[in-house]
């Protein structure tokens, strides 16, 4: 889907203020509300908008411990990092996983209690998924920053370029 500047500062106002309605999004961004509802309605329709969510503080819902898994599989057959994924994905505590280069297979960030329920999470669950040889497991320590808002400036230059064959 190819993004217009107008689409671009939608989905930054979006980023920023997930919750505002049609109309402050519309008089926002200097459209009227149908022509806004239209725009936000292609956008995701076409996938660029995946959803809407609420970021809960982490601490406030006993989940203050954030737990970054490096997965090492047996080996990388098809069957054997499939049956993982679906495996992993049912962990509720993993709140990411990424298949990735490098020595290890998959990086895993998860979300517990304490050391302590990170010990039951990787005794109960993480070292008995399919297809696992090694787990390395690293506690963050304190989080520095999150991000959540993507640089969509820089994604809507990329994807009009790639249109446009430059």
């Amino acid at each position: 889907m190819r993004l217009d500047a107008m689409d671009l500062a939608l989905l930054t106002l979006l980023q920023r203020e997930g919750r505002l309605t049609n109309a402050e999004l519309a008089e926002r961004a200097g459209l009227s509300a149908s022509a806004c509802h239209r725009r936000v309605r292609a956008l995701e329709q076409g996938g660029v908008i995946d959803g809407y969510v609420a970021m809960l503080n982490p601490d406030s819902v006993g989940r203050g411990l954030t737990v970054l898994v490096l997965v090492t599989l047996e080996n990388q057959r098809r069957e054997t990092m499939q049956a993982f994924e679906t495996a992993v994905e049912k962990v509720e505590e993993v709140m990411d996983c990424y298949l990735t280069t490098g020595a290890e297979d998959y990086l895993l960030r998860l979300m517990v209690r304490d050391a302590r329920d990170y010990e039951r999470v990787h005794r109960e669950r993480l070292s008995g998924l399919p297809g696992v040889a090694r787990l390395v497991s690293n506690i963050a320590m304190r989080k520095v920053f999150t991000r959540t808002a993507l640089p969509i400036a820089q994604a809507g230059s990329a994807s009009r370029k790639a249109g446009s064959g430059v």
